[in-house]
């Protein structure tokens, strides 16, 4: 899918989506998830192609292969969670939307200690 469909089938949906907002408000969130979960899998299609543009960068620089899971871990996690955020916005749920996105913050913050730890000591080995 490229992005002229994506952005097709997102205005077709949200044309849609405001025609149902007025009589039946709960069709337009199911309408707009609906759109959302479609575009995510035209997403995943491209991913793909990333995934091994980041692979074929991490073997010519010699990057560790547990660096790159971890970025592609990060990147999932960013995703998922403004995602999930947005359909919950989008629902009305505003505070459950700020707890995802706090959830998926921690996450990320978590995956990356043991990185910045193998930086600092690689800085500290430098360092007299």
């Amino acid at each position: 899918m490229g992005i002229v469909q994506a952005g097709l089938l997102g205005i077709a949906g949200a044309l849609l989506a405001v025609q149902f907002k007025s009589g039946r408000s709960e069709y337009s969130i199911y309408i707009a998830a609906g759109v959302s979960i479609l575009i995510f899998l035209g997403i995943l299609g491209q991913f793909s192609v990333f995934l091994d543009a980041v692979y074929k960068i991490a073997g010519i620089i010699n990057l560790d292969s547990s660096y790159v899971k971890t970025l592609v871990k990060m990147i999932g996690i960013t995703y998922t969670s403004e995602f999930a955020s947005s359909i919950c916005k989008d629902a009305g749920y505003q505070t459950i939307a700020v707890q995802i996105e706090i959830f998926g913050k921690l996450m990320i913050l978590v995956l990356s200690i043991p990185i910045v730890l193998t930086a600092l000591e690689t800085i500290g080995e430098f360092l007299p």
